[in-house]
């Protein structure tokens, strides 16, 4: 008996006057996985869509089951929507996974329905000089600083933020694989050996990917792909809590392998 695709596919055509490769493939994929994310997603779809007009990248927005207008909204700017349609309630994993799965680029560019490019211009073009880059020695992934966008940002956010970009930084530096899951980007080749994300993990996936990814190749860092996230999971928790639950998802996801939290609650 055949089995049912949990998804579905809403695809748009590539429109010409879009910078492709020789093979018409773009170079650059965004992914972007969202769930119920109509305040917040336009913002991200127009910076990256005014974007294509001038680089070689497309748009797949992979919902999680949307019961807002997120995908109605989706469709006016992505090149390929993937509507997840199961009964079963999606990770976030999974949702990155099957937007991968549909994309047509060599590098992988994966960021929240919350966040955008702190320089978007200064961001797209450090992604395709690295991932246009041929040395053998060249990272499979880069880690991106993330912070809170100057207008919503205080003291807290200051301290917490470039403490823990210093942190990541000092991880992948000594060789212990590390990135933020706001924005994680990875060459395709990479994510594909290793077969994307762990799509079990409620939480901790972004974390496991990249320690997947350090024990095969290097993972990089660079400043130019700082990235703004909205403030409002620490603004319903504060930081302690946050912090709290990322410290003990990770060293469980490092020990057995399985997250502690058994779901991550939406803040909208």
């Amino acid at each position: 008996m055949q089995t049912e695709i949990p998804y579905t596919i809403v695809a748009k055509q590539h429109r010409q006057k879009y910078f492709i490769r020789e093979n018409g493939d773009p170079i650059v994929s965004v992914i972007i996985p969202v769930l119920n994310e109509a305040v917040l997603i336009e913002r991200v779809l127009r910076i990256f869509a005014r974007l294509r007009e001038d680089y070689p990248l497309e748009i797949i927005v992979s919902d999680g089951g949307s019961t807002d207008a997120t995908c109605m909204i989706a469709e006016q700017y992505a090149d390929c929507l993937v509507r997840h349609t199961a009964q079963h309630k999606q990770t976030i994993a999974e949702g990155r996974n099957r937007g991968a799965e549909q994309a047509r680029g060599n590098v992988l560019v994966f960021i929240n329905g919350d966040t955008v490019p702190a320089k978007p211009e200064q961001f797209i073009e450090t992604v395709l000089a690295w991932c246009t880059n041929e040395q053998n020695k060249k990272p499979a992934a880069l880690a991106c600083p993330v912070h809170i966008a100057p207008h919503e940002r205080g003291l807290a956010d200051i301290l917490f933020h470039g403490s823990y970009n210093a942190y990541v930084r000092l991880l992948n530096s000594i060789g212990l694989g590390m990135g933020r899951g706001e924005c994680q980007i990875i060459d395709k080749k990479c994510f594909t050996q290793l077969s994307g994300y762990n799509q079990t993990l409620v939480a901790g996936e972004d974390f496991d990917m990249y320690r997947r990814i350090r024990k095969v190749a290097r993972i990089g860092w660079h400043g130019d792909v700082l990235v703004f996230e909205s403030p409002r999971r620490f603004r319903k928790y504060g930081y302690g809590y946050v912090l709290w639950t990322w410290t003990i998802n990770a060293l469980a996801v490092l020990v057995t392998g399985k997250a502690i939290s058994q779901y991550w609650e939406e803040v909208r």
